[in-house]
């Protein structure tokens, strides 16, 4: 009898556990929502704002400066783009990447997308232009769980620092600007920058708060077998 007592005390001790640890984590799934949908906003409000001057070179940039609309004028560098791998609604192919010198510092630009088909005969800009875009934070890490290989000209995700030092540029500001599309230039084609965020914290944290709950109510049978079984 105190074998049995031993041992579904232990069951309903682990399963008040798991009713505790399941919902630590609805309330988990909870705060992150509020901090997705205050990430959602504060986005949206900047996608809705009037564009900015660029961040100058040697601005600390976060996470939170991405997507903000810029405005920057200067004058393209005479190199080749470069050409990173992409993804879009027009199909697969390539984001064109160029230098742009600006009063605050060389800047990358996306300048946008090109198909397969266009990319050679893609002309090296030249001049002076005002271009208008999202701030976006660099990406090291590589895409499509490729690494990029410079020394081959192979790019998959658009690392500042490793384009800026493979080109030569010198000293360039920590992001790049995805340009807004430009009306009579077909390629490259600009303005398709996907802005998106998942949001299913909703769905997660009532699943962890139903499994807390039948957690909860097991440990409830559990106990209530025990006191009937002691009854007797």
């Amino acid at each position: 009898m105190a074998t049995r007592r031993r041992s579904r005390f232990a069951l309903v001790a682990l399963a008040a556990l798991l009713a505790i640890g399941l919902a630590a984590l609805g309330v988990w799934q909870v705060e992150r929502r509020a901090w997705k949908l205050a990430l959602i906003a504060r986005v949206e409000a900047r996608l809705a704002a009037a564009p900015e001057a660029p961040p100058g070179r040697g601005a600390a940039i976060s996470d939170d400066d991405a997507y903000r609309r810029l405005r920057a004028s200067g004058t393209w560098r005479a190199v080749p783009p470069v050409f990173v791998q992409a993804v879009t609604d027009l199909g697969g192919g390539f984001w064109a990447l160029s230098p742009l010198d600006t009063p605050s510092g060389t800047i990358l630009v996306n300048r946008g997308f090109v198909p397969p088909e266009r990319r050679a005969a893609l002309p090296v800009p030249r001049g002076t232009a005002t271009v208008t875009g999202l701030l976006r934070i660099t990406e090291p890490d590589g895409g499509f769980l490729r690494d990029n290989d410079p020394a081959a000209d192979r790019w998959y995700s658009r690392d500042v620092a490793a384009i800026a030092r493979a080109r030569r540029l010198g000293p360039v500001a920590s992001y790049f600007i995805d340009a807004d599309a430009a009306p009579g230039t077909p390629w490259p084609r600009g303005g398709l920058t996907v802005v998106k965020f998942r949001n299913s914290h909703l769905v997660y944290a009532l699943t962890w708060f139903t499994l807390a709950a039948m957690m909860a109510f097991l440990a409830w049978r559990i106990a209530r077998v025990r006191d009937v079984a002691d009854e007797r």
